[in-house]
């Protein structure tokens, strides 16, 4: 038995039902932000867990917000469903998310969470919002912004319909302004700052900080940086990865600055934009994610963030960008990797289920040992896994606590529509998380 084998015995805690937690989330309940993550995007245990986290980081412990790897548009729908400002159900609300994979959130896992946070806020006034943290939602929220500026401020949406005609030739099609920078290198990249900037003064004007002017700011802030992550993709100026990172980033500062001094975040993520970037193979690769971005700003005091992985089990996802939604068998975890050092373990630890907490100061753990961990996009293959699934990580700098299931399931999707035409959530590579 090796010594990194032998680390996860001495630090197993059985994962066996609800109460089981009750340990990580003691370690968690004095963090300013919890990130808790993912090693694919359809996988049922990692739903359900993190969901069972945040429920006691909310119900105990006086959590604000969760934020999630989705569309700021789509999870305002969630948003204002919980709140009781918008009426119907929580399947149909799901059913909402159009974007390709759309099973990420339009599943029967978050439709249960979903009911759980209106629930929750039915009958506590400290009410609990649900955000989306990415940029893919480019001309959605265009629309956005004119249609709530028309509400409030007649006359900035009249200059924000001006300014946003620039991008009228490429209408919802992404793809087509991206390749439109090849002819017109400029694009709309002034147009679109002109309209964030004014924005941001008259939100100040005002002296509001409501959720209108909120969603309004972010929206306008969407536009912009999701011009400059297509502008990133096309010249290579900088990487479109962490254009999308730190887009992420400071949407999280901005909703703890609007949620107040004493608030508490939970973010949802793959491993990949959650585990510590200064932990693997993509600090040499010249990318960054916000598990470690939050903890240089924030420190590493004030961060807690949760990995998960799998040894073998199933899967949603798809062979195809814009493919279909498939259930796929998972190979067993390669020799080498983390998740068959815990695999190799489950006698002595004696349950298939468990999960570690590292101790920050330990810096002589065999578990800060280099080791493969497996990785899964929402286009898979597992037939060539081997060649791009796997990320070399040290587990214990990488995460605050680590979650292993043995045998994983594939998660439930909602039978969402999606609209072709939008970008994919890993345009433009398909194993990207």
């Amino acid at each position: 038995m090796t010594n990194y084998q032998q680390e996860i015995i001495n630090k197993a805690m059985p994962l066996k039902g609800e109460t089981s937690i009750h340990p990580l989330v003691n370690s968690l309940k004095d963090k300013k932000i919890v990130m808790i993550g993912e090693a694919s995007h359809g996988t049922q245990e990692y739903y359900k867990w993190r969901q069972l986290i945040s429920q006691e980081l909310i119900n105990q412990h006086g959590f604000n917000f969760i934020s999630v790897e989705g569309d700021w548009p789509a999870c305002q729908r969630i948003n204002r469903f919980i709140k009781a400002q918008e009426r119907g159900d929580s399947h149909r609300i799901l059913s909402t998310f159009d974007r390709w994979p759309t099973w990420m959130w339009a599943n029967q896992e978050l439709e249960w969470f979903t009911d759980w946070l209106k629930k929750w806020n039915e009958r506590t006034e400290s009410k609990v919002s649900f955000y989306g943290l990415d940029i893919y939602s480019f001309y959605e929220s265009v629309d956005q912004v004119i249609s709530t500026l028309h509400t409030i401020d007649p006359e900035l949406a009249k200059l924000a319909e001006q300014k946003y005609a620039c991008l009228e030739p490429f209408r919802h099609d992404e793809k087509l302004y991206a390749k439109s920078l090849f002819k017109t290198p400029e694009g709309c990249k002034k147009q679109v700052i002109d309209i964030l900037e004014e924005t941001l003064k008259k939100k100040i004007l005002s002296g509001k900080q409501d959720e209108t002017w909120l969603n309004i700011q972010q929206n306008a802030q969407i536009v912009a940086n999701a011009e400059k992550y297509y502008r990133a993709m096309v010249f290579g100026e900088e990487d479109s990865w962490n254009v999308r990172d730190e887009h992420m980033m400071s949407t999280l500062e901005m909703l703890l600055q609007h949620h107040g001094a004493d608030s508490k975040a939970i973010v949802w993520a793959h491993n990949t934009h959650v585990g510590d970037y200064r932990a693997t193979d993509m600090v040499t690769n010249g990318q960054l994610n916000i598990g470690g971005l939050a903890r240089e700003i924030f420190g590493p005091e004030n961060v807690g963030l949760v990995g998960f992985g799998s040894y073998d089990g199933s899967v949603t996802a798809s062979y195809m960008w814009n493919g279909p939604i498939l259930k796929y068998d998972i190979p067993e975890a390669r020799l080498g990797s983390v998740e068959n050092a815990c695999h190799q373990v489950i006698g002595n630890v004696g349950c298939s289920d468990f999960y570690l907490i590292f101790d920050p100061l330990d810096h002589g753990s065999p578990l800060n040992q280099v080791m493969d961990h497996r990785a899964i996009g929402v286009v898979y293959d597992p037939d060539i896994e081997h060649r791009g699934n796997y990320v070399p990580t040290s587990l214990s700098n990488r995460y605050d606590a680590f979650i292993y299931i043995d045998r994983s399931n594939s998660l439930t999707p909602i039978q969402a529509h999606f609209d072709k035409k939008k970008f994919p959530e890993t345009y433009p590579f398909g194993n990207r998380m």
